[in-house]
């Protein structure tokens, strides 16, 4: 039934409320797990840094990514990590179509606050235009 299951993720703690449904998603179907953290750079994101740029944002992906994969290569499950760059449900979107997502499986609110309030959550902008199924979780009121 699934193959692909994607795990978007900004690292915050309603993000990784749905860590372990989407690995447990992914380990009952024999389905890879796609880990995705998209640097917003809908926002201004980078710093110079004696003539370097870094990119913070990327830097977060990259371990948020790297925590998630290993503990689902700790559970046997077969995971990928990517860090991409871009407008969060714009990206997500793009992905599940690049990649053939089966199932997408998400917290229900991330980072942001006012935005969230303003302009939609990404969460609710990917339930509304995604084309395979979207399994949203709640973050403990903990």
């Amino acid at each position: 039934m699934y193959d692909d299951v994607l795990l978007p993720t900004d690292g915050s703690d309603a993000a990784d409320a749905a860590v372990q449904h989407a690995i447990e998603l992914a380990d009952r179907y024999g389905a890879r797990l796609h880990v995705l953290y998209v640097a917003d750079t809908t926002e201004y994101s980078t710093v110079t840094f004696e003539d370097a740029v870094v990119d913070p944002l990327t830097e977060e992906g990259e371990s948020v990514v790297d925590g998630v994969v290993e503990q689902a290569t700790d559970r046997n499950v077969d995971a990928v990590g990517v860090v991409m760059k871009g407008g969060a449900y714009e990206t997500i979107l793009q992905y599940v179509e690049d990649e053939g997502i089966d199932a997408i499986v998400m917290g229900t609110h991330g980072r942001r606050g006012l935005d969230r309030a303003l302009l939609g959550s990404v969460t609710e902008r990917v339930v509304r235009t995604a084309d395979v199924p979207v399994l949203t979780v709640r973050a403990d009121e903990e």
